[in-house]
């Protein structure tokens, strides 16, 4: 069965996102809530799942499953976007472009809403 493009994308980017977790780890440990056990694991943990569910997107029968644990990742994952935010601004470094990251999250998350959890066969597209 034929992927759509739009759905492919959106699978290829979380797969992306997910293998830079691997590729690029200390980016990805700097923004991690001080708060927050073991992040190492949370950082391998959150590439794996993002792996999972750019490939489960591409397939008709994990769609909308793999679509419902990306938004669940999506949100879990908004308090390191504030994090890099807050240790920009208290080391005096620009923080123009973090500010932007927070209301592209639910650019993200209505990506994935409209393409593999409200419409996960495609239809309309």
């Amino acid at each position: 069965m034929r992927v759509p493009l739009r759905t492919a994308l959106l699978g290829g980017f979380f797969i992306l996102a997910g293998v830079m977790h691997f590729i690029t780890p200390g980016f990805y440990l700097a923004m991690m809530p001080p708060w927050l056990p073991a992040h190492g694991m949370l950082v391998a943990v959150s590439g794996v799942a993002e792996i999972l569910g750019g490939v489960g997107v591409m397939t008709a029968r994990w769609r909308r499953a793999a679509g419902i644990g990306l938004l669940v990742l999506l949100v879990t994952v908004f308090p390191a976007n504030i994090q890099m935010l807050l240790d920009a601004r208290a080391a005096g470094e620009p923080t123009g472009l973090l500010w932007l990251r927070l209301p592209l999250q639910l650019v993200f998350i209505w990506w994935v809403w409209v393409v593999a959890v409200a419409n996960p066969r495609g239809r309309g597209s």
